[in-house]
């Protein structure tokens, strides 16, 4: 573990992104095609801790990227070769753009700074997406990924980052997956070897400690 003042180095607001991956009503909404992993979202504090990490980006001049997943009302463009792309198309919520399932759950708020990144394909809010450019142009060099889920899209994110160079932070009560058990495994035995690992309060405080001239 870094210390405190090692990681309000990595996290030094002028080079910090922070991401929230599928942190969407659909996903983590009271009306969920996922309930068990809403439930999880929320009875974890994960949610609450990503809206406290928005919160406070917002506050310190870090910026904040939101990833969202959804689909066309026809399916096109969206993958079919895998379980998890052909159960989604026969739950109850769909992920259709332009519809509230799409939209930011609460308690999380974006402000009008914020980046909306919308993909309709794959697993990764990274991978084949504007959010690798959209970082380099920002001239990021840490990346803090939150949100859900532990069991597909937060390590897709987190290796991708790691694959093409970003630092990579994860602050392991700001993120969720089924059942409760699993995430923190997945943290230790995987996550934890490619990632700085911390809690939310240790971001919060970092965001918070004075900048040195």
């Amino acid at each position: 573990m870094p210390s405190q003042e090692q990681l309000a180095d990595l996290l030094d607001p002028a080079y910090t992104v922070l991401l929230t991956v599928e942190c969407q009503e659909g996903v983590v909404g009271t009306d969920s095609a996922l309930p068990e992993l809403a439930d999880e979202a929320r009875s974890s504090g994960a949610l609450v801790h990503v809206a406290q990490l928005v919160a406070a980006a917002h506050e310190s001049g870090v910026q904040v990227m939101h990833a969202v997943a959804e689909r066309r009302p026809d399916g096109r463009g969206a993958n079919r070769n895998g379980r998890l792309f052909r159960a989604a198309e026969r739950l109850p919520v769909q992920q259709l753009s332009g519809t509230r399932a799409v939209r930011i759950a609460a308690p999380v708020e974006v402000a009008d700074e914020d980046f909306v990144v919308r993909r309709l394909h794959g697993l990764s809010p990274i991978a084949g997406t504007d959010v690798d450019p959209l970082l380099r142009n920002l001239g990021c060099r840490t990346l803090v990924v939150t949100g859900v889920s532990a069991n597909v899209a937060i390590p897709n994110a987190v290796f991708d980052a790691v694959n093409l160079g970003y630092q990579v932070v994860v602050p392991r009560d700001a993120i969720a997956g089924v059942p409760s058990d699993y995430t923190p495994a997945m943290i230790r035995n995987t996550l934890a070897l490619v990632a700085t690992v911390t809690a939310t309060e240790d971001v919060l405080a970092a965001w918070k400690r004075p900048r040195r001239g």
